[in-house]
């Protein structure tokens, strides 16, 4: 089981999960090597840092960008790329700690 296999079944089961980020697509909001905290939301919104699976691929923490009634949500990084249209999102990044610290939080 791989570590996005992994979250995927914590979500599913506990509703939180945590994963190691890495890459720089998300600076400067997340830093390569974030260690960041999902939960599984009813729904998510604009501006969520989420993890999803988009065209078969998953995707561990880029933002929503636009939602819509029948394509469901555009994902795409801190920089302006699209990943592209998905349904399928399991969980919502709620904290983000690198070296020790806080770098990220919703309310």
């Amino acid at each position: 089981m791989n570590k996005y296999e992994r979250l995927k079944a914590d979500l599913a089961g506990a509703g939180t999960g945590k994963l190691k980020a890495f890459g720089n697509s998300m600076l400067p909001i997340l830093k390569n090597g974030s260690l960041l905290t999902f939960v599984k939301a009813p729904d998510y919104n604009i501006g969520d840092i989420v993890f999803c699976k988009v065209k078969g691929r998953y995707i561990d923490a880029h933002k929503v960008v636009k939602k819509d009634a029948n394509k469901g949500f555009l994902i795409a990084n801190n920089h302006g790329f699209e990943n592209g249209w998905t349904k399928i999102v399991y969980g919502k990044v709620v904290v983000a700690e690198y070296q020790g610290r806080i770098i990220y939080k919703t309310e």
